[in-house]
């Protein structure tokens, strides 16, 4: 494989190879990106709502201990 590219130019290394690579197989680069995005929304999303949840019931625990307090 070295041998081969040897003696080619620099831009078929470096411009061509790169650019072909990326046509071939954009779409399993895409597709694995949006699988890794995706999951990285859905746990973000599922953190903010464990967080919500938490803060809701701290809030009511403290709110009915107060009352409780009377």
């Amino acid at each position: 494989m070295r041998e081969i590219f040897a003696g080619l130019p620099w831009w078929v290394k470096w411009v061509a190879v790169p650019v072909i690579a990326l046509v071939v197989f954009g779409s399993l680069i895409m597709t694995v990106l949006g699988i890794v995005i995706g999951l990285l929304f859905k746990a973000l999303v599922f953190v903010a709502l464990v967080a919500g949840l938490i803060y809701v019931v701290r809030k009511f625990m403290s709110n009915s201990s107060s009352r409780s307090d009377w």
